[in-house]
């Protein structure tokens, strides 16, 4: 069993058959995030993006049945095409933190997560990036977590493929 103090991170490294620049765009521009936000089954019905070192965006994923759940993202480290940092809280319609628990949410999901995501060219025609999401509180929400991130990725490698990303 850990202590107290022990938290535990997610790391997630994709590799995109599409440019950098259409991954940054993926990442920041309102109806592009709307196109992959949320696990599988869920949509995203809102993005309000305001990407920049101070910024905080509020994005929405819908489940199946309907349920909307809301975060911010505020951010710290902006530097396009190379790196991405916020800070992910749950929190209502208006962007005013929730406490994860009082959502219905796992245990060891912790108030603020922190992000970082890594984006690195690969020659010229694909991208790396990779995702990392800091401090949850137990192993088995972390691989919650995990899950529903690479679903996410999933979805953005669907909508990379699929979507109009050309402008």
């Amino acid at each position: 069993m850990a202590d107290e103090a022990t938290t535990f991170d997610v790391v997630v490294t994709r590799v995109f058959d599409a440019p950098l620049e259409r991954v940054w765009r993926a990442w920041t521009e309102p109806e592009l995030v709307r196109r992959w936000w949320g696990p599988v089954g869920f949509s995203a019905p809102l993005a309000r993006m305001d990407v920049r070192p101070g910024g905080t965006s509020l994005v929405c994923m819908r489940s199946p049945d309907g349920h909307d759940l809301y975060n911010t993202w505020t951010y710290g480290q902006v530097v396009p095409g190379e790196r991405l940092e916020f800070v992910l809280r749950f929190s209502d319609e208006s962007g005013d933190p929730l406490d994860p628990a009082r959502l219905g949410l796992p245990p060891g999901i912790p108030a603020e997560v922190p992000h970082v995501i890594t984006f690195t060219d690969v020659n010229g025609r694909g991208t790396r990036i990779t995702v990392t999401e800091s401090g949850y509180g137990i192993e088995s929400t972390r691989d919650g977590s995990r899950i529903g991130l690479e679903q996410c990725l999933d979805k953005m490698t669907t909508a990379l493929t699929d979507g109009d990303f050309t402008r």
